[in-house]
């Protein structure tokens, strides 16, 4: 099934939902475990008849889902087909029916409490590495270019965050030591403004808004960076 674009997405208009790097992510809320438990099994079996199913994790006072496919159609520019983690018709249409299901045990969304944490290392030779970081992160090399058309590190089980692999010059190695690893806060784009705003009250830095409000680079009192990222594209046109 090929993958949704971002427009494609905010057209479906998933109030409950946002959007963050490659799924679909939803909060609601809970009075007790309990009340979780029966949502969840009542989101299980509007899976089970279509063969298609969220990850789920029950919080305190929250259950926390996430749609995508694993088997999403991506064409590159010279029309070549890769087969990715994205957002399909398929997730769209789960959704729709969870937030139904949601509506009838009196459960409330919280779509600005949705969050996603990725990991990015600079490299000039993700080839290379990331066999290593594979084995490390995730002890098999499957999860190198899983779901993705890179060499990106994604478990399939959801056990630690993706990693990905940004661009650096050849022949770095030795010069003035520099920051390689960062993190990727995924956010709804209604809460970016505030947590960059909360960031910077912290004593944070705003270094780099060339790309907002898609990406902000936030610097600690240390220099170290970390980036708040939103896909605008695909929020809900509500």
């Amino acid at each position: 099934m090929d993958m949704l674009r971002g427009k494609e997405i905010a057209a479906a208009d998933l109030t409950d939902w946002r959007k963050l790097a490659q799924g679909l992510h939803a909060r609601y809320l809970v009075d007790d475990f309990g009340a979780g438990a029966r949502f969840v099994v009542a989101v299980g079996e509007a899976g089970d008849s279509i063969g298609h199913h969220p990850t789920v994790s029950i919080g305190d006072g929250c259950v926390d889902l996430e749609l995508v496919s694993d088997d999403a159609v991506y064409r590159d520019d010279e029309g070549t087909e890769h087969v990715v983690e994205w957002v399909t018709r398929l997730d769209v249409d789960l959704a729709r029916r969870i937030t139904g299901i949601a509506a009838d045990h009196g459960l409330v969304a919280d779509p600005t409490a949705v969050s996603v944490i990725e990991l990015g290392l600079d490299t000039a030779r993700s080839a290379t590495i990331a066999p290593v970081w594979a084995a490390l992160l995730t002890g098999t090399a499957e999860a190198q270019g899983h779901g993705s058309p890179s060499d990106e590190i994604r478990d399939a089980t959801g056990r630690v965050p993706n990693l990905w692999f940004g661009d650096a010059e050849e022949g770095d190695e030795g010069r003035t030591p520099r920051q390689r690893f960062h993190v990727e806060v995924y956010v709804a784009p209604e809460v970016a403004e505030q947590r960059i705003a909360a960031a910077v009250a912290a004593g944070g830095t705003v270094v780099d808004d060339s790309d907002a409000p898609s990406l902000t680079v936030i610097a600690d009192q240390d220099g170290n960076t970390g980036v708040v990222c939103i896909d605008a594209s695909a929020a809900p046109l509500s």
